[in-house]
């Protein structure tokens, strides 16, 4: 092999893109470029349209953007690199999902068009668009009733955040747009198809996202049951070829070669979801590893030798990472994110000046308090569904809590015992794998967090495993041009492949026994509050949610002076406004 061939890997994240050029013999990381994308996120405007106000729960992208992060991140990377492009035999991407664009057949996004450029459902509805949730609930509802096998191979259950919801919601709420919508792609494969002119789709994406299983979609029979309009969905829609992860989508094409500074005719690998190509470049691949990919929210990887129908996953695809395994998909919905939160509303500013004086981040001075502390010696547990839970409840309306607090209770205590939470869910779901014959043996774990040495300590010792961890900072373009290394022919498979370009430190944390017992304890605890809350033995947290989305109207509706628009009053709310209010 010749140590003088290089790959790009592309990362498109939910606000920038990442590139990085990357050595096939090594994995050695070359150079990186990055590229924001300039209309972030749009949550509240449709700021690249006429401004108009969005509704609650969207989440919107301008897919001009992604073709910047070719047009500037790649040539910054290759420039940082020194390497000749003529060295450069491949192209992989990896994007997150499901990203929905909504477009003509030859690419164009709908929303480029001038008489679309208003219509918020002709953009972009990022992974975390939450605008679908009730067609969520009725596909979910409609397979129950027609006994649909593929709803048990995610967890019996569907997140408003797949492609389907996000599609129906467009026919239901803007019917024009869905007629002049050719392709619903999803990010990863419009823009590998706007790089090699190929429509194809990844495999991987397509069973995690798209509810492809066994060789097909969900029947039109079922889909005309959804909705008469929406039979032809996949047929018309999503007429593309479905490829292996690690397969080659096609060639660059002069256009895209222009765009990033690469030579035409390249090997540009099919596509794949963002946090899923975490596991080839941290050598993630073989049976009994869970990838955890640790940071705002944790994704986690399971790979299995066999189909398992495990309560609460997120999805399990075969071949979805490599070749011959099942890769069951699953998560946490907040973890950093939960940290954040908590140290910019609850922390007094005595802290932050001890963190200045100290030369610490406060994230830092906090754990340093609360590393000092003996196991439980806070009194405290919570719950960390602060946004909601995915893994093993998939259910978005539950909230946090802490259990415990007293007039002595102190900010490290608390931090504590989120930080405590957040690896009891993790437990919880490993667990939940090993009662449903998966087992697991090994973590690896990436993301920002693992910088935090006393939680992944703190992680080994709740969930008695061994944890690994990976060695790049940017899992996701070095895992992309992983199976770019794959496309590009260099090495037989992606497991080959990453072994020889991933990277990881073996067993960086051991579970010490005597901590895992103590933690024990807590987990009890954990335990029972997560299912008297979880399963149905009280309502309150949906109560207190109900509460909450009246307050808002009422005062959205008193500040505009509309109070006719109110559909629950106070008196509702005192005498049970919904169906959640007679549950004990």
């Amino acid at each position: 092999m010749s140590n003088d061939k290089y790959v790009v890997g592309i990362d498109f994240g939910t606000l920038s893109g990442r590139a990085a050029v990357v050595s096939v013999a090594d994995g050695q990381e070359l150079g990186h470029g990055v590229k924001d994308y300039t209309h972030q996120v749009m949550d509240r405007g449709l700021t690249a349209g006429d401004g108009q106000a969005l509704p609650p729960d969207f989440a919107l992208q301008v897919p001009a953007d992604y073709i910047e992060v070719l047009q500037t991140a790649v040539p910054e990377a290759i420039k940082s690199a020194g390497v000749d492009p003529s060295q450069i035999v491949g192209i992989g991407i990896d994007f997150t999902s499901a990203t929905v664009v909504a477009a003509k057949a030859d690419g164009t996004p709908l929303c480029e068009l001038p008489e679309f450029k208003n219509r918020p459902h002709a953009y972009v509805k990022l992974w975390k668009h939450h605008g679908a949730f009730e067609q969520a609930e009725r596909i979910v509802e409609v397979a129950k009733q027609r006994n649909e096998d593929w709803l048990a191979r995610y967890g019996g259950t569907l997140s408003a955040e797949m492609l389907l919801p996000k599609v129906l919601e467009t026919l239901e709420k803007d019917p024009e747009v869905y007629q002049a919508t050719e392709r619903f792609f999803n990010a990863l494969d419009w823009i590998t198809f706007r790089m090699t002119g190929n429509e194809v789709y990844a495999a991987g994406d397509s069973g995690y996202k798209r509810n492809f299983q066994d060789g097909k979609y969900p029947s039109r029979e079922y889909l005309e049951q959804l909705n008469p309009a929406f039979g032809g969905v996949f047929e018309e829609k999503m007429p593309g070829e479905v490829l292996p992860l690690g397969a080659e989508a096609g060639k660059l094409t002069a256009e895209a070669a222009g765009w990033m500074g690469l030579p035409e005719g390249i090997s540009v690998a099919v596509g794949n979801i963002d946090a899923h190509v975490t596991a080839a470049a941290v050598q993630a691949v073989e049976a009994g590893q869970m990838t955890a990919i640790m940071g705002t929210s944790s994704c986690h990887i399971v790979l299995g030798n066999e189909l398992k129908e495990v309560p609460g996953m997120f999805g399990v695809v075969d071949g979805g990472i490599v070749d011959g395994l099942w890769a069951f998909e699953c998560g946490q919905t907040a973890v950093g994110d939960i940290f954040a939160w908590f140290v910019n509303t609850s922390v007094n500013a005595g802290y932050y000046r001890d963190a200045e004086a100290a030369g610490v981040s406060i994230h830092d001075w906090l754990t340093r308090l609360a590393a000092d502390q003996e196991i439980g010696e806070h009194g405290l547990v919570a719950l960390d569904w602060h946004n909601g839970n995915r893994s093993v409840l998939n259910d978005p309306n539950l909230s946090a809590l802490v259990v415990g607090q007293t007039l002595g209770t102190r900010p490290e205590d608390t931090y504590r015992a989120l930080l405590e939470a957040t690896a009891f869910g993790a437990r919880t779901i490993i667990e939940t794998f090993a009662r449903n014959g998966v087992e697991i043996t090994e973590i690896v774990a990436a993301g920002g967090l693992i910088k935090n040495k006393f939680l992944m300590q703190m992680y080994a010792d709740v969930c008695k495993l061994p944890i690994s961890v990976g060695l790049t900072t940017q899992p996701g373009a070095l895992g992309s041009a992983v199976f770019a290394a794959v496309a590009a022919g260099v090495y037989p498979d992606v497991k080959a492949a990453s072994m020889a370009m991933g990277a990881r430190q073996e067993n960086a944390y051991l579970p010490n026994p005597e901590a895992s017992a103590l933690y024990d304890k807590l987990f009890y605890e954990y335990t029972l509050l997560h299912d008297v809350f979880g399963r149905g033995g009280s309502s309150l947290l949906y109560r207190l949610k109900d509460m909450r989305r009246d307050g808002v109207k009422r005062r959205a509706a008193k500040h505009e002076g509309r109070y006719e628009d109110l559909d629950t009053t106070r008196e509702q709310i005192a005498g049970g406004g919904t169906d959640y209010y007679p549950v004990a």
